[in-house]
């Protein structure tokens, strides 16, 4: 496989959204459930409205047009064709920012936030804030290879995305990410001390410590740790120990995929309003879909799904000694204290607890996200 930097762009084949269309006007639906809200999880109403709507309504030329209107492209790195975003800002001295997603996101959950970062000044701000930005899909995700061997965890590709980086160039950068993106920030940080400078992460998982003295802050985190575990971790479990055996349901049928996801917007995301959590809420009809299209399109369920697999049985992460802001969005999965962090992040620059935001931050709150992730990188450029 080349190890060339090759442009790329997505031109989806009409027979393919033909068929799509097909499989979902032949869904075949399960009955109503017998509660009046997402606690068996998404409803049928709502899927079905959602499906309707992908159907009769929904464009993804649209959508891919604005993957194509960023500079796209490939290249092979530990034998896996890595797709990535590489936009360059117009400011000489802008840091190289490396933006990771994590599960079931894509580099779409950062389509509101890359033109203010690459250019600051385009709402009046400084453009000592400038950034490159990469932004790699994760291997197994969207246009990226998926592995045919064990092996990809976190840990290797932190040290992909730092082959990525020395790749284009790139002698001193910083990263970022959330969810998964959180865990590969700092492991990229750990493969590349020496270039790496920096890492802002939007969701930090720490174990609690202190349980005979715990501050109200983390009295709260830990009764949502709890929740989690008891009622919205059965996702992980799943794709954690049988992602193939899931990915042949999520493979076969559209609605299924769809209803997988965006199950997990309505849960992760700050969406609440008159007292229902709702994620068409915070997000349109088009942006979750367009997320569920990168997945379907890609056939990316098992493959997707496989980071679990890959990496939450051997994976410990170790000490981090780079220098790392936190911010802390109050509706994410999990809420993190300052306390338990340090207990494994020795360099804190950064650390702040927003009033508002979840787990897709850069989707749902795009100018608070970047007013964090600046925040933090002026303690480190």
């Amino acid at each position: 496989m080349s190890e060339d930097i090759r442009p790329f762009t997505i031109d989806i084949p009409d027979d393919e959204l033909q068929q799509l269309r097909q499989r979902i006007a032949l869904t075949r639906w399960p009955e109503q459930e017998p509660v009046e809200n997402w606690d068996q999880g998404a409803p049928l109403s709502f899927v079905q409205g959602l499906a309707q709507y992908w159907l009769e309504q929904y464009d993804w030329r649209r959508c891919e047009a604005l993957l194509n209107s960023w500079p796209q492209f490939k290249t092979a790195i530990d034998g896996l064709d890595i797709h990535f975003l590489h936009c360059r800002s117009p400011h000489p001295n802008a840091m190289p920012l490396l933006i990771t997603h994590g599960w079931p996101g894509s580099v779409l959950e950062f389509r509101h936030v890359i033109a203010d970062l690459l250019d600051p000044t385009l709402k009046g701000g400084s453009p000592d804030d400038a950034f490159h930005i990469v932004a790699p899909s994760l291997p197994g995700f969207a246009f990226s290879d998926k592995p045919s061997a064990p092996g990809t965890d976190v840990e290797r590709i932190g040290e992909m995305w730092a082959t990525l980086m020395q790749r284009l160039g790139y002698t001193q950068y910083c990263s970022q990410g959330g969810d998964w993106g959180s865990a590969v920030s700092q492991t990229v940080a750990m493969a590349d001390p020496e270039h790496c400078v920096g890492v802002h992460i939007n969701m930090v998982v720490a174990a609690p410590t202190n349980l005979d003295d715990l501050t109200d802050f983390e009295q709260r985190s830990l009764a949502k740790l709890q929740y989690y575990n008891r009622w919205d971790s059965g996702y992980s479990n799943q794709q954690a120990s049988r992602p193939q055996t899931v990915g042949y349901g999520l493979a076969d049928s559209p609605v299924g995929q769809m209803a997988w996801i965006v199950e997990k917007f309505q849960s992760w995301t700050d969406s609440e309003k008159d007292g229902v959590k709702n994620p068409l809420n915070i997000l349109s009809k088009d942006e979750l879909l367009d997320n569920v299209m990168l997945y379907w399109l890609t056939n990316s369920a098992a493959s997707s799904a496989r980071i679990y697999w890959e990496s939450f049985h051997d994976t410990h992460l170790g000490p981090l000694e780079t220098p790392i802001g936190c911010s802390i969005f109050p509706k994410d999965i999990f809420t993190a204290s300052r306390r338990w962090a340090e207990t494994r992040l020795k360099n804190i620059v950064y650390w702040n607890e927003p009033s508002e935001g979840g787990h897709f931050a850069a989707l749902e709150k795009p100018e608070l996200f970047i007013d964090e992730v600046r925040a933090c990188f002026r303690e480190i450029r």
